[in-house]
């Protein structure tokens, strides 16, 4: 089979779309507008919230829903939606006065624990009795001056504090 008889096929460029702001996105495609629309909405529930809310108790309460006269909020912790429970019919009757809040009936108060990823415990730096002697006694045995210096310092890391 001879190199005339293979078939060349069109070489064939790939052409992106051109970029386009996330602004035109916004105001083309319904689904991202209604989801924009429905951030904000929340976005100012929350704002409203929380100009009623006490200032220690903002960053543990938001608005994850509101919808048929009832308001869902998520709260941080337990010891958050006791207190927010607790606050439920003054907060009711504050939010109702502001016209977003027209026809709110309902608080839910959900337990959502925020998942921060946790950091590493912090090493203390300090060796058990006996691994301090076990050190020590290495250090005791070795000629290199170098290297029985740092035997040494390991060593006092088991040793209590003055």
């Amino acid at each position: 089979m001879g190199a005339s008889a293979l078939i060349q096929a069109p070489i064939m460029a790939f052409r992106p779309l051109p970029a386009r702001s996330p602004a035109a996105l916004l105001r083309e495609q319904k689904p991202l507008r209604a989801l924009f629309n429905e951030a904000q909405r929340i976005d100012q529930l929350q704002q409203l919230l929380a100009s009623q809310l006490q200032p220690a108790a903002r960053e543990h309460c938001h608005v994850a829903a509101w919808r048929e006269g009832r308001l869902l909020l998520i709260v941080t912790d337990g010891h958050w939606a006791t207190r927010l429970r607790y606050q439920q019919t003054r907060l009711l009757r504050q939010l109702k006065g502001f016209e977003a809040f027209a026809g709110l009936e309902r608080i839910i108060f959900k337990v959502q624990p925020s998942y921060s990823p946790a950091t590493a415990p912090a090493l203390e730096g300090r060796l058990s009795p006996a691994a301090a002697e076990s050190l020590q006694a290495t250090a005791d045995t070795v000629t290199d001056p170098r290297l029985r210096e740092a035997l040494e310092r390991l060593a006092r890391h088991g040793k209590p504090q003055e």
